[in-house]
């Protein structure tokens, strides 16, 4: 088998280093798998600080092939020749060289992390949720939505992570669009940050708000009816659910909340871990291979429900052997807002000063 992309390949190695393209598809590492053996493949400019600084002898690898960076043919070359098989007769993660697709077999097998990257997650978690409380916490009413999205970024990379997804934004436009995305607008009345961020491979996600003093009465029932979905999603993940019974649960919660199909408006998030969600399907999607999916232990879930009106709930939990739900992004400083079901309380909207 040949891992080519970087969730595969950060899922194998335990995270090789940060990715020189950040939106890259294509890994410029790669990992060819054997009976005998476990490689690494990369290009001549990266291979001396690989074999330096990541050392791939202590993770199990037998050492790094290297090719010339300007030979567009060299890696699957490279692959072909270290599994001693044609690219036809390889299994990839998806790469179109190869002949045998496996990638929905390596996200199934990595949903479930392992102690070492449940400990990573939960260190991305709260560093994750620290920077993007503290960039709200910081918000003067009138600041411009991209001066709060620049402190969680550098927040962010000042912990050596990145934010694949970052949707900072506020007031009328928070209102009128699910992704208010950044565009230079004073923030006055209340504030919304949302960030996916990415470390060694890993992604945690969360969502928080901050207002202008007290939430006014039609934004808290409005985030009142969201949180009341979300209890009931988080609540049907316990082990041996489906994920498609977790997902007609959202259905019903939708529904009782008087917002029947609302979920239609709005991706509503999934399992999480080595991509920003690992797969997304809807409610009664029955041919999907993760409706039949297992919830199972060690496990990490991100759902996002959502109303029209600037209402989301979002937070990253992992799913232990009992059943329970530990958040893992969660830092210090931070209002709690009471309820919150299986998951507990949660966290609720900052007040800041006018």
């Amino acid at each position: 088998m040949v891992l080519t992309g970087p969730a595969a390949v950060s899922w194998a190695s335990g995270g090789t280093g940060p990715p020189v393209d950040r939106t890259a598809a294509v890994d410029l590492t790669w990992v060819v798998a054997t009976p005998g053996a476990c490689t690494l493949i990369t290009t001549n400019v990266e291979a001396a600080r690989l074999r330096q600084e990541y050392d791939p002898p202590a993770h199990g690898f037998t050492g790094i092939a290297e090719v010339p960076w300007h030979d567009p043919a060299a890696f699957v070359a490279a692959a072909a020749d270290l599994a001693g098989a044609a690219p036809a007769g390889l299994a990839s993660d998806g790469h179109p060289a190869f002949g045998a697709d496996a990638s929905q077999d390596l996200t199934a097998l990595r949903l479930a992390l392992s102690p070492a990257e449940q400990a990573d997650l939960a260190d991305l978690g709260a560093d994750a949720a620290r920077a993007v409380q503290e960039a709200l916490a910081a918000w003067q009413p009138g600041e411009r939505d991209l001066d709060i999205q620049a402190r969680c970024a550098a927040l962010l990379e000042a912990a050596g992570a990145d934010a694949p997804v970052l949707i900072v934004g506020g007031d009328d436009r928070l209102d009128r669009f699910r992704h208010p995305m950044a565009a230079g607008a004073p923030v006055r009345r209340l504030a919304m940050a949302v960030v996916v961020a990415r470390r060694h491979g890993l992604h945690a996600a969360a969502t928080r708000f901050a207002s202008a003093g007290p939430l006014d009465g039609g934004h808290a029932a409005l985030r009142a009816r969201v949180l009341a979905i979300e209890d009931a999603v988080l609540a049907a993940c316990v082990p041996g659910a489906t994920y498609g019974q977790v997902l007609a649960a959202l259905d019903r919660a939708y529904a009782a909340a008087g917002a029947r199909s609302g979920w239609t408006g709005h991706y509503q998030g999934g399992p999480i871990g080595f991509a920003q969600r690992e797969f997304e399907i809807a409610p009664g999607q029955a041919a999907s291979r993760w409706h039949r999916e297992p919830v199972a232990a060690g496990h990490a879930v991100a759902w996002n429900p959502s109303l029209p009106g600037g209402a989301k709930a979002e937070d990253t939990y992992l799913v232990d052997g009992a059943g329970g739900l530990r958040r893992v992004t969660a830092a210090p400083g931070w209002p709690a807002e009471a309820g919150g079901g299986r998951a507990g309380p949660r966290p609720g909207v900052l007040e800041v000063g006018g």
